[in-house]
């Protein structure tokens, strides 16, 4: 095989690092397929490093020893991440998003791919640190987002069901009170997707009153998982007594006027 020139090697390395975010690659990895010495490759690892660096567009960890390598976490800077969510909060302020009753129409922008995929890595950054085994959501609306930070993380995905299936083998069901609507409702989960003793990040869409948020919580203590972490895209500024203290919104949702066509949105103070 033709030896391959350092620019080659960057692009190379960048690719593979790009595709699997928080993977742990060995510098041996990359040796078996360019053929080259690892001196060499950190070199070209920290080339990569200090361009994300200057641009502020992600960070490469690395790691010595024998269980050593490098890692891809695709966090941008602070600063960006909040004037991206200030682009986001201007779209949804629009008043032509203002449906009947009240609502808010956010179907478009949490299904597109950069917008969610963005906000998933805003996620994973603020929660990395608490070093989550796995990512929970409850479907459906919940699942892109979670499917978003688990990417970003490089953690398996685990959903909670609304109603139990056949497929899912044996199941923990729990009851839970929705805030919002102030009905009981009901998840289930398959035992076999958590073990006793994980750390789980809890991931949804929006928060009004945090009655799904507890129900979740409430899943992770049946299955002995701790909770680190839970974020939400969207969050009620002012639902009332919220249920769940400890949850990290995107954004705050002040007010939907219907009559003065007016919409009150905003980035979290934490970002």
């Amino acid at each position: 095989m033709e030896r391959a020139k350092r620019s080659e090697r960057v692009v190379a390395i960048m690719r593979a690092l790009c595709a699997q975010p928080g993977h742990l690659f060995t510098l041996r990895d990359f040796v078996e397929q360019f053929g080259c010495a690892k001196s060499t490759l950190s070199e070209d690892v920290a080339v990569v490093r200090n361009v994300l660096s200057r641009y502020g567009t992600g960070l490469i960890e690395t790691s010595n020893g024998a269980a050593g390598g490098v890692r891809f976490l695709p966090f941008y800077s602070d600063e960006a991440n909040r004037a991206f969510v200030e682009r986001v909060c201007r779209e949804l302020a629009k008043p032509e998003r203002i449906l009947p009753g009240g609502y808010l129409y956010i179907a478009d922008m949490f299904s597109r791919p950069d917008v969610i995929g963005r906000m998933g890595e805003i996620f994973a950054k603020r929660f990395y640190e608490k070093q989550p085994d796995v990512v929970v959501t409850v479907e459906a609306m919940g699942v892109p987002i979670a499917l978003m930070v688990a990417q970003a993380l490089g953690k398996p995905l685990v959903t909670v069901r609304r109603n139990n299936r056949a497929t899912e083998g044996s199941t923990v069901t729990i009851n839970y009170m929705s805030a919002s609507s102030r009905r009981m409702q009901s998840m289930s989960l398959s035992r076999r997707l958590l073990v006793p003793g994980q750390k789980a990040l809890l991931i949804d869409d929006f928060m009004k009153g945090g009655g799904t948020a507890k129900g979740l919580s409430d899943m992770m203590d049946e299955f002995s998982v701790q909770v680190v972490g839970m974020g939400v895209i969207l969050s009620m500024e002012s639902p009332g007594k919220r249920r769940s203290e400890d949850c990290y919104p995107l954004m705050l949702l002040h007010e939907v006027n219907e009559e003065e066509k007016r919409i009150l949105i905003r980035p979290a103070s934490w970002l």
